[in-house]
């Protein structure tokens, strides 16, 4: 069973990828291969600098991600050439981890999945959902963001309503992370056929 998983900033999907690891349940995680994808000494990260040019450069060598979110977050073309780079280097290092995994349930964790229009390519969509509102209050408390800042990013991705079109599943997380522990419970109970 292939799975995507998918919310918006702050929505609460990495602690519901979390779960679902612990739960036996194989997590190929988007943004890992992405920070990977650009490591230094990367063919990689060789393109984003010859995109973006050396400013995007920590003085260690490494990708300047605050530098390079500044510059993508405010440009959709920006945006999209950084994509062109790195989306396709994570697809490929997934379809890798896929096939190595051997597992009942593999979960692809995608911030991006109905942006890149991915949803057809899982045998379900599982989207982490919760108000704006409350991403918005999560990344100034929990990520030092200003409530302009939380609102562009949330803005640079797909709405909720598109991100809703997308599902098969939705798990609430508006509400504790107990009910949200037992709600992944169940959803990976229900997605792997074991309804012990």
């Amino acid at each position: 069973m292939r799975v995507g998983l998918t919310g918006g900033v702050a929505s609460g999907k990495s602690t519901v990828s979390r779960i679902l690891a612990e739960l036996g349940a194989v997590v190929v995680d988007a943004d890992l291969l992405a920070r990977e994808a650009v490591a230094v000494g990367s063919d990689g990260l060789a393109e984003v600098v010859a995109e973006f040019g050396p400013g995007v450069l920590t003085p260690e060598g490494e990708l300047d991600r605050p530098a390079v979110g500044a510059l993508v977050f405010a440009d959709e073309e920006r945006r999209r050439a950084l994509e062109a780079i790195i989306h396709p280097r994570v697809r490929a290092r997934a379809a890798e981890l896929e096939a190595e995994a051997g597992a009942a349930l593999v979960v692809h964790d995608i911030p991006l999945l109905v942006e890149t229009g991915q949803a057809d390519r899982f045998d379900a969509v599982v989207v982490v959902d919760v108000p704006v509102e409350t991403q918005v209050e999560r990344m100034v408390r929990d990520r030092g963001a200003t409530e302009d800042e939380a609102r562009a990013r949330i803005a640079a991705q797909a709405s909720r309503e598109q991100r809703l079109a997308a599902a098969t599943h939705v798990l609430d997380n508006s509400g504790t992370r107990e009910e949200l522990r037992a709600a992944v419970t169940r959803l990976y109970r229900e997605l792997t056929g074991d309804a012990a």
